[in-house]
């Protein structure tokens, strides 16, 4: 893994209960998501947050079709959890980026909450910008959280699919890739993994990079990254990894669009609440599950 200096915040990627087009996104919240933000992963995300301050959290939902709703459902989630002071950073282009109200609120709060919907909204809207390179300086320097569901956890990475149909993603050239945030090099998320089948997505992506590490993420499920290559699972869910490093044949680059790749020696494990996996050794280091959490 490369990585130029190691980072002091923390980043928790999740699959999500969240997307465009789901209850959540419509402004409800179902009875079995309840955990998700009540007793889940929104709970670790303000436990991580530095022992002795007042929690700040902004929340983005520029990838959102509709940000005042599921700002809102944030809001509330938050508020139930004991945490009231949370804003809502409702940034629609690159215009609104660079408001000097929302660079210095983004100065001065603990937590960033990527929302869902789609990823591109993100890569587009905030490559480039003075905020983009606040956030990742904060996330460098600073014991600063961020967090990311669905779209949100998928920007995080350097290498990014932004589309791509699981029922034709064995066809090469069906899975999209672009540039996302870069809060993480050498990796590629994928969310809502198990229930949208993506795993030939995410193995396409990998085969097509083999230098990176994929990270398929289930609903309901996440991952906390400390030091910028410690992993460690979280929530109900399977976290998969996806490494390309021992690939022996691989036929991507001599086929025709279209055609169905084939890929040998692909290696993959499969991760429950309290596993650790080292993006830099690229091991699986097995149970532990006060590591990812406490320092």
């Amino acid at each position: 893994m490369s990585q130029a200096t190691t980072p002091h915040g923390i980043l928790v990627s999740v699959g999500g209960a969240e997307d465009k087009g789901t209850d959540l996104e419509k402004g409800i919240i179902q009875r079995n998501r309840l955990n998700f933000f009540e007793l889940g992963i929104l709970k670790t995300i303000l436990s991580l947050i530095k022992k002795g301050e007042m929690p700040r959290v902004e929340v983005i939902t520029t990838a959102s079709s509709i940000p005042d709703e599921v700002s809102e459902n944030y809001l509330d989630a938050f508020k139930k959890l004991g945490c009231d002071n949370v804003g809502h950073l409702r940034i629609r282009n690159r215009e609104d980026a660079a408001k000097p109200e929302y660079i210095e609120r983004l100065k001065q709060c603990n937590c960033i909450m990527l929302s869902g919907g789609n990823q591109l909204r993100l890569s587009s809207i905030f490559g480039g910008t003075e905020f983009l390179t606040l956030l990742k300086e904060r996330y460098q320097k600073e014991h600063f959280v961020i967090g990311g569901t669905s779209a949100g956890a998928m920007a995080m990475s350097n290498t990014m699919i932004y589309e791509g149909s699981a029922a034709a993603a064995h066809l090469k050239g069906e899975v999209k890739i672009t540039t996302g945030l870069g809060l993480m090099q050498d990796v590629i998320i994928d969310s809502h993994f198990d229930k949208r089948g993506r795993f030939n997505r995410l193995a396409q992506a990998v085969a097509s990079n083999p230098g990176a590490i994929g990270i398929g993420l289930g609903e309901d499920t996440g991952v906390v990254v400390k030091h910028g290559t410690h992993l460690q699972a979280v929530g109900s869910g399977s976290v998969i990894i996806i490494d390309g490093k021992n690939i022996d044949y691989n036929n991507i680059a001599d086929i025709e669009f279209g055609k169905p790749i084939s890929v040998e020696n692909i290696i993959v494990h499969i991760m429950s609440a309290g596993d650790v996996y080292s993006l830099a050794s690229r091991t699986f280091e097995g149970r532990n599950i006060e590591a990812g959490i406490e320092d």
